[in-house]
């Protein structure tokens, strides 16, 4: 049942997961360290709860020669199993495509009462057909009715096995091609031999100079082409804040991601002790929310952090997306706010090299 509940998501299941295969990954990882690593980069590693053992009806603690890096091993995971978006069974999918599965009942009965119950429960508001969301909370109260719905979803989805491959394969070579590709690019011909690894002596000034720099080597070095793929930008905040992350390499601070202090997660916290923190959010102009985060958050997240600053960076890709959010800093009477970076990935504005 927890594949309807609210609140488990991919971090979820990559944790249960990573716990279930702990034993192949380890067994994984040591046979590339044995390969390939020397005697110092090693160290035969206890691993607690490493595998079940079946006889004992219990967990069971593993050794494994590991990687030894700083203090603490390392653990590879295969490509082939790396993925960003949602898990191929989930929530939302099984929300959104819950129409789908009454069809897909041989029992005649059942598959009328599951209709049945599903129109009851829909919400019809006057004057306009339900939304998503209505229809959304209608299928997760119906399947709570009707658990054995959940079957025949898994059983759906498995059928279709050769889709879910193929859709996994082309996540991890876009993912190495953007994060590992693009981001080398990024950092070696862009950043490198450049004064962008320097820092000042405060996180408030690190943070402004690491901006300062980012946001001229998209717009005027040709660095916004390493934010498309295949001639499309980015579409998640998450992408962009991974881009931002690695660019933090050889700082003396310590850069925190989606920091929670009590006032929710910010993308990232930049600190050196307590008394030097400076937070900053990654957004995309296109985000939705994004008046809300400008009006609310980051005061919010400044006073649950003792942070001495908020700094807020956002990047568009289109004209509209730039009319956008100038509209939104206007309104909220931030244009010249020192806190906020609108940053110009925009391809069609740029001039080519032939022309420069």
């Amino acid at each position: 049942m927890c594949l309807i509940s609210d609140g488990v998501g991919r971090d979820n299941i990559s944790d249960f997961t990573a716990k279930l295969i702990k034993h192949y990954l380890c067994g994984y990882t040591a046979s590339f360290t044995i390969k390939y690593l020397r005697k110092d980069q090693m160290r035969l590693v206890g691993i607690g709860d490493a595998r079940f053992h079946y006889g004992l009806s219990a967990w069971v603690r593993e050794e494994y020669w590991l990687p030894w890096k700083d203090g603490d091993y390392v653990l590879l995971t295969p490509k082939d199993m790396l993925t960003r978006d949602e898990n191929w069974i989930n929530r939302g999918d099984l929300i959104t495509g819950f129409e789908r599965i009454p069809p897909a009942i041989p029992d005649a009965e059942l598959r009328d009462q599951v209709s049945s119950y599903f129109a009851s429960v829909l919400v019809r508001p006057k004057n306009r057909e339900p939304n998503k969301k209505e229809r959304g909370d209608a299928a997760a109260r119906t399947m709570l009715k009707f658990p054995e719905l959940i079957d025949y979803y898994i059983r759906m989805k498995e059928d279709d096995g050769e889709h879910a491959a193929s859709v996994s394969a082309e996540k991890v070579e876009e993912t190495e091609r953007f994060f590992i590709e693009q981001i080398r690019e990024l950092q070696r011909a862009l950043l490198a031999n450049s004064r962008f690894y320097e820092h000042g002596q405060e996180t408030y000034e690190e943070a402004h100079a690491r901006l300062r720099y980012l946001k001229d080597v998209i717009e005027n070095k040709g660095g916004y082409r390493l934010f498309y793929d295949r001639g499309q930008p980015i579409g998640r905040e998450r992408d962009l804040q991974v881009l931002y992350r690695l660019v933090w390499y050889g700082s003396p601070s310590d850069v925190g991601t989606e920091a929670n202090d009590g006032g929710g997660p910010v993308d990232f916290k930049i600190s050196r002790g307590s008394d030097d923190k400076t937070l900053v959010e990654m957004k995309l102009a296109k985000n939705k929310g994004l008046e809300r985060n400008l009006q609310r958050q980051v005061p919010i997240y400044q006073k649950a952090s003792d942070a001495k600053a908020g700094i807020k960076a956002i990047v568009y890709f289109t004209y509209e997306e730039q009319c956008r959010v100038e509209r939104i800093i206007d309104k909220l009477g931030l244009r010249d706010d020192k806190e906020i970076y609108l940053i110009d990935a925009r391809a069609d504005n740029k001039p080519s090299g032939s022309k420069a």
